[in-house]
């Protein structure tokens, strides 16, 4: 059963976080393995399964990349350790900003929050008005370049983070 069939909500790429989080209370009041101690073991296994995929679940969705990219593999498109290639002149600005991080231990002042501004805001149509039969296989490449292209803002985003100095 996929995510979006657990949870009884409409496939979608923004998740309403508000019928999320009553479908979680729901669920979890249900399937939580404290409700079944008077169950037997595989009840008790089966609940306890269940109740992981239900947290698992709300995890991705609280998380607009991380639902994208669930999306994506449900549509056999993105698949774990897979190596997608990046074009040329993203990672020619990736390598930029990775050398102003090595020369400098920082990137220029919104040098980071521009660049994922940009990268949204060029598939923000595609990701606001998804649809599970409606989006076509154009966006969904699209979907699929945007996602490997945050992958490695983030990693940009860690290595910062990485090489801060403590607050103390």
């Amino acid at each position: 059963m996929n995510y979006f069939e657990l949870f009884d909500i409409p496939e979608a790429l923004l998740v309403d976080k508000s019928q999320l989080a009553r479908r979680y209370f729901d669920l979890q009041k249900k399937y939580h393995p404290d409700f079944y101690t008077g169950a037997t073991e595989a009840e008790k296994a089966a609940m306890l399964e269940k109740s992981a995929q239900i947290n698992k679940a709300f995890k991705t969705f609280q998380n607009t990349d991380a639902t994208i990219q669930y999306v994506l593999q449900l549509k056999g498109l993105v698949e774990d350790e897979e190596k997608y290639a990046l074009p040329p002149d993203f990672l020619m600005e990736m390598m930029e900003l990775n050398e102003a991080l090595s020369e400098e231990g920082q990137l220029p002042a919104g040098a980071l929050e521009s660049a994922e501004n940009a990268l949204y805001d060029s598939v923000r149509p595609i990701i606001e008005g998804y649809s599970p039969n409606g989006t076509t296989s154009d966006e969904l490449a699209q979907l699929k370049e945007y996602f490997y292209k945050k992958k490695y803002l983030l990693r940009i985003k860690e290595r910062i983070r990485n090489i801060a100095p403590p607050n103390g």
